[in-house]
């Protein structure tokens, strides 16, 4: 085994050994703390332009398949404390060090992942090199210090589609005959905004009797129009939501024309079209277990989260926005409704891939609005 060097722009080195790709990257270096799931994380392009730190002590032992991707890799590097050698799943196509190989991807194992965890939830997340084919320390340091800063950073533009697709495939756990009966059901049209946007968020809304049509992150508003959808669908993504001020122009125009959800960045997106501000959380929220109070129910959810950014409640104008979920962790902002119009967001990830499945109501809700706009309309 080659040896692995994490260094992050602090100065700190951690060693370990090497696996997947043989390559340099830097990155804002974060944790996530999900028990399962990395073939989900590694495939979500909200992590682009970032190293990730698994929590959870052995990563690997269920190995790679195809069905659970939920994008190309994006992120910028693996940290695991061990990196399993045994792959045992009958779903599996593929050991996790060559599916990043592939991909051009380095991992660091074998890392003392307690200690850096620490060290990112005491000084914040920072900047960092990955290097798995050696290299002067001191050099790798100055090379994290050197890389840009994720504020101010618009990546959801680096990670959009670039042209508009159509997507029609549902749930695939569940069995043919309800897949063939949600597309015989299709109702709705729904556009898409793609800032980073996960299939599996695209499954569970073509589930729901929807076809889709997905468009670039800056799509304009009156091309969106053309398209005649019954609802807006604004995705997770990457990167600092406030450089977006052209998509969140967009979206302004399309408050009112029909219903409009937004997750993750798209909830971001949706806080700056309403007049809100967004900020840098310390060391962000991600993994799978975050508690988050539904305000109007008075349930608590557990919730799978990914972001590093949130939006400034206090910059909101209570007369026509709710603030609708609250994290129970750090009373963050986690959901916003508009008070008179078919719009709402959240903050965390309701598609859960990986996660639990306590917010997979808000899909139906999205449909509901939209329902209700269509009978509107008529």
């Amino acid at each position: 085994m080659n040896q692995a060097i994490l260094a992050l722009e602090d100065g700190t080195i951690f060693e370990g050994h090497s696996f997947g790709a043989r390559t340099i990257r830097t990155g804002e270096v974060v944790f996530n703390t999900s028990l399962t799931g990395y073939q989900e994380i590694v495939t979500d392009p909200s992590y682009c332009g970032q190293i990730v730190v698994m929590t959870n002590p052995q990563i690997g032992n269920y190995g790679t398949n195809s069905a659970d991707a939920q994008s190309k890799p994006w992120v910028e590097g693996l940290i695991t404390r061990e990196l399993s050698p045994l792959v045992s799943n009958w779903r599996s196509d593929q050991d996790t060090s060559h599916f990043l190989e592939t991909a051009g991807v380095p991992i660091g194992s074998g890392i003392d992942t307690r200690t850096l965890v620490r060290r990112l939830r005491m000084r914040g997340v920072m900047r960092g090199t990955l290097s798995t084919q050696g290299g002067d320390p001191q050099d790798l340091v100055e090379r994290a210090r050197k890389a840009p800063s994720m504020a101010g950073l618009d990546l959801a533009t680096r990670v959009s589609v670039k042209e508009r697709y159509q997507w029609t495939e549902g749930v695939p756990k569940c069995s043919p005959s309800d897949l063939l009966k949600n597309r015989q059901a299709a109702k709705f049209h729904v556009v898409a905004y793609d800032f980073g946007i996960k299939r599996d968020i695209l499954r569970q809304i073509a589930h729901r009797g929807c076809t889709l049509t997905v468009v670039p992150s800056g799509t304009s508003a009156e091309d969106v129009l053309a398209l005649k959808p019954d609802g807006v669908f604004l995705s997770n993504g990457p990167g600092d939501p406030e450089p977006l001020e052209y998509q969140a122009a967009q979206v302004r125009k399309l408050i009112g024309k029909m219903p409009v959800f937004g997750i993750c960045l798209g909830h971001q997106v949706l806080g700056l079209a309403l007049g809100g501000k967004t900020y840098k959380l310390k060391f962000g929220h991600r993994g799978g277990n975050h508690p988050v109070l539904n305000k109007r129910t008075m349930r608590v959810e557990i919730t799978a989260q990914n972001h590093g950014f949130a939006v400034d409640p206090d910059t909101l104008n209570m007369n026509d926005v709710d603030l609708t979920h609250i994290n129970l962790n750090d009373q963050t902002l986690e959901g916003i409704a508009h008070r008179s119009l078919p719009v709402f967001s959240v903050q965390y990830h309701p598609e859960a891939a990986p996660g639990p499945h306590d917010s997979h109501y808000l899909f139906d809700e999205f449909v509901a609005m939209m329902t209700a706009h269509q009978g509107g309309a008529r």
